[in-house]
């Protein structure tokens, strides 16, 4: 019987075992070498997300379409006297009207923003970028409460102006768009920056990006925006109790 030869060689090497030898990060890195402008994730990069119109345009048809008639519907059915009728307090009704809509405003802020995060660090296959900034996960949760927060506010109150939620909707579009129309009139007028405090949607750009550290569009002071907003926030805050006041059977 023939005996067949040994084509193979002896490796003279020894094995050794990794702690990890799951990490497969470098492998990562090899295959994305094409893509460091997509990974290179600073304050520019965030505000590029979080200060975009189109960010900014869906927050609010989410509200137009889901909380319009959260209070205008209450309104036309006589409900607050039913609801209040039961062991329920003003804060409770307001608060539990408030969490539904800023849950899903936080799906398309918080979220993407700890995606990111995460994303950066798995592909990065290192903490460098949390050392480069330090401060800016804080950053994005700030704004993507605040923002969350503004919008929810901004819904209830002019939800609560009527008992229509076809009339609430339109009011929450115009407000937007006509804020939006006045400072184009008035800044292709006289160039002014300051005019940007008229728009809801600029108020909302300038100070997306002061909270994320980059650049903002217009060069007037991130304070005066984020008190234009509270502004609104709190008449929204004062007109949600005065509503609820009168409707409000005394126990």
């Amino acid at each position: 019987m023939a005996i067949a030869e040994r084509g193979y060689t002896h490796w003279p090497g020894s094995l050794e075992g990794g702690r990890r030898p799951w990490r497969v990060l470098e492998d990562f890195q090899e295959m994305l070498k094409g893509a460091d402008k997509f990974l290179h994730i600073n304050p520019a990069y965030f505000q590029a997300y979080y200060g975009s119109s189109f960010l900014i345009f869906m927050m609010l048809m989410i509200m137009v379409g889901s909380g319009s008639g959260l209070i205008a519907d209450d309104l036309r059915h006589n409900s607050l006297p039913l609801y209040f009728s039961r062991p329920l307090r003003k804060r409770d009704y307001v608060g539990g009207k408030f969490g539904a809509l800023a849950f899903f405003l936080l799906l398309l802020t918080l979220v993407p923003g700890i995606l990111f995060i995460l994303l950066k660090l798995l592909f990065a296959g290192s903490f460098a970028f949390l050392a480069d900034y330090p401060w800016l996960p804080f950053s994005f949760i700030g704004w993507s409460v605040f923002i969350s927060s503004f919008f929810s506010l901004y819904t209830l109150l002019l939800s609560s102006l009527g008992r229509n939620r076809r009339y609430a909707a339109i009011l929450m579009v115009a407000a937007y768009f006509l804020s939006d129309v006045f400072f184009g009139i008035f800044y292709g007028i006289f160039h002014e920056p300051a005019f940007c405090l008229i728009s809801v949607q600029m108020n909302l750009r300038q100070l997306s990006a002061a909270f994320l550290g980059a650049k903002p569009q217009f060069d007037v002071p991130w304070i005066y925006s984020f008190l234009v907003l509270s502004a609104v926030m709190v008449a929204a805050v004062l007109v949600l109790r005065r509503k609820i006041r009168v409707a409000e059977v005394i126990r």
